[in-house]
């Protein structure tokens, strides 16, 4: 328990969870950039061939 209390109390706690949060963000970005990516690949290799 007196972790939470710490985790939402202190200023370091604070600190993680922004860090943890926009990690998650960061991997939910890049996921959806990289799968825009190949799919625009996949489909200019589809048009290029005859």
């Amino acid at each position: 328990m007196k972790a939470i209390v710490d985790l939402f109390s202190t200023d370091y706690g604070l600190f993680s969870i922004g860090v943890i949060l926009f990690v998650i963000f960061m991997g939910w970005w890049f996921y959806r950039f990289f799968a825009r990516k190949i799919e625009e690949s996949e489909r200019a290799e589809r048009q290029s061939q005859p």
